[in-house]
């Protein structure tokens, strides 16, 4: 009987590899998309939890506690077959841009809150001594303070984010997770399969998890 990586089953791979190339396409795009939702959301409820008004800080705290305190798999299903129900139809792929994109957007809103609590106070002050508002001085004069701690975090978010995309093979998302499943139980060739799966997410986190150590380490010597 043939193993699971027996030299065949890479053959029938490796001539079907458009298959896990528009899944690997599909991966990027999908990545990109909620990445940038993702920071739009997280800057904006991160900024909010900063702010002295009460019912800012309630819309941060509602929006991170329950996206974090809920599993990503949950919020998939009830977009793709929740919306429907109130007569909201999306495609898969907007479903997926939407479920990654606001589940991390809870995490980068922490991270962008932690990194702003940690510039002094004193910055915000002089910047309002100098006619900002409130969000113009989040914005000019905080923010590009605040990123230069938080780029290792938002960049290990990016990281779990592409892997979080394989969730939607689930709902027949389209993904390269999805087009391995699809190709390998049709012929039953899972082992390499999920090899050459396992290595072209490990081509896209791989950098960006080298990039966010260097940060780190960056952080640690300045300091």
């Amino acid at each position: 009987m043939p193993g699971p990586f027996a030299g065949f089953k890479w053959l029938a791979l490796i001539n079907d590899w458009s298959v896990f190339a528009e899944g690997f396409v599909q991966t990027i795009l999908l990545s990109a998309l909620g990445l940038t939702l993702a920071l739009g959301l997280g800057i904006f409820f991160g900024l909010l939890g900063t702010s002295h008004v009460k019912l800012f800080k309630l819309l941060n705290r509602v929006y991170v506690e329950f996206i974090q305190n809920t599993p990503l798999v949950i919020q998939i299903f009830f977009l793709y077959h929740g919306l429907p129900h109130l007569g909201i139809m999306l495609p898969v792929f907007v479903v997926g841009v939407l479920g990654v994109g606001v589940y991390h957007g809870a995490y980068i809103a922490e991270v962008i809150r932690a990194g702003v609590e940690s510039v002094p106070r004193g910055q915000l002050e002089a910047a309002y001594s100098q006619g900002f508002s409130y969000w113009g001085a989040m914005i000019h004069i905080v923010l590009p303070q605040a990123k230069r701690i938080s780029y290792p975090p938002l960049t290990n978010q990016a990281v779990n984010l592409i892997k979080n995309t394989s969730v939607l093979a689930m709902v027949a998302g389209g993904e390269l997770m999805y087009h391995a499943d699809s190709w390998s139980s049709n012929n039953l060739y899972y082992g390499p399969s999920y090899v050459v799966t396992g290595l072209l997410y490990l081509s896209l986190c791989f950098p960006l998890a080298s990039f966010a150590k260097r940060m780190e380490r960056k952080l640690e010597v300045s300091s």
